[in-house]
């Protein structure tokens, strides 16, 4: 004869234990996919913002790779040195290396100039070394939302200078020292191929 047991299932105590469990579950799964979630917006913004400051700093780098002690004249005639830099952010030289694939009347050589202006970093050009009053400047953005920017001149000694050194100092480097959110200071070194 065979006895069969009483069939038992889940208590209604043992029901509400279960549900409570996968409640708790449930609330820290949600909690966790929105903070990757969350965190996701932030770093995806943030390989944005790197990703612009790079392509920046390699338009700075080519054109100073490309440095030439070629002086110029200003627009009224008067003699501007090859390499100019004050204390406002601006700096501004003779370059290198400007392609000419159409084979314009225009020199290889090319006057540029950086600058920090409204909370931009800004690259200015000129088709022409030697200016006239009427020399059409070009404007290009580099960088938005910049706190502060900054070049300096980098001496043989290694001394920092926010102008350019008398005569009998050589110049070796050029410095960009930035205040990028959310990055906060960011400093860039460029060897100048020739003294400044």
């Amino acid at each position: 004869m065979i006895v069969r047991g009483k069939k038992r299932g889940f208590t209604l105590l043992e029901m509400l234990v279960a549900l409570a469990i996968f409640a708790v579950i449930g609330v820290i799964s949600s909690q966790l996919v929105g903070r990757i979630v969350d965190h996701h917006a932030v770093l995806s913004e943030r390989g944005a913002r790197l990703i612009e400051i790079q392509r920046a700093m390699r338009v700075i780098k080519r054109d100073v790779m490309q440095f030439v002690p070629r002086k110029i004249k200003g627009g009224y005639g008067d003699p501007r040195d090859a390499l100019l830099i004050d204390n406002d952010g601006l700096l501004e030289f003779t370059r290198n290396g400007w392609r000419n694939p159409l084979q314009q009347r225009r020199s290889t050589l090319q006057r540029v100039a950086y600058v920090f202006d409204d909370d931009e970093l800004k690259r200015y050009y000129w088709n022409v070394l030697d200016q006239v009053p009427d020399s059409r400047r070009f404007e290009q953005t580099l960088l938005e939302n910049v706190e502060s920017a900054e070049f300096l001149i980098i001496d043989e000694a290694g001394d920092t200078h926010s102008f350019l050194p008398g005569t009998g100092v050589e110049m070796k480097a050029i410095m960009l020292r930035m205040e990028l959110p959310p990055y906060g200071l960011v400093e860039r070194i460029w060897e100048l191929p020739y003294g400044g």
